[in-house]
């Protein structure tokens, strides 16, 4: 893959065979998980399913004071 400019930032232009191995789609989000060795780890992030699973599990704490009706 080759380093681009694109306005201020630098991109790069994924590879058919990547994108399909992937799933991934416009519009989806990549995070860099690490780099060792100048080799990046990449992840999609699924940010709907993560809050999904956000709901589905509240840690929500009631104040002392709550009163059920």
């Amino acid at each position: 893959m080759r380093v681009s400019k694109w306005g201020g930032s630098l991109a790069v232009r994924l590879p058919k065979a990547l994108i399909e191995k992937m799933g991934l789609k416009v519009g989806d989000e990549l995070n860099i998980a690490d780099v060792v060795d100048r080799t990046l780890f990449v992840q999609k992030e699924d940010r709907r399913k993560a809050a999904l699973e956000r709901l589905a599990s509240p840690n929500w704490i009631l104040p002392a004071d709550y009163v059920s009706s």
